[in-house]
């Protein structure tokens, strides 16, 4: 059980850096009165699942054997 939460530990990492860099690159910035405004044009949800993954990997790693 160890190591399906360590695979889903490290797939879970590997998405939010891939979708975090992905989401990050859709969005425009532009200056309005000085100051910089970013606005992202970047669907979320692959962002959030992967999020939801690290975090059950982890979980799932640090659980005791009965």
């Amino acid at each position: 059980m160890r190591n399906v939460g360590v695979i889903l530990l490290v797939m879970g990492i590997i998405g939010l850096a891939y979708f975090g860099y992905e989401a990050y690159q859709q969005s425009d910035s532009f200056n309005a009165f000085g100051v910089d405004v970013a606005v992202s044009k970047a669907d979320w949800t692959p962002v959030i699942l992967s999020a939801l993954v690290t975090i059950a990997g982890y979980m799932i790693m640090k659980m005791k054997r009965k």
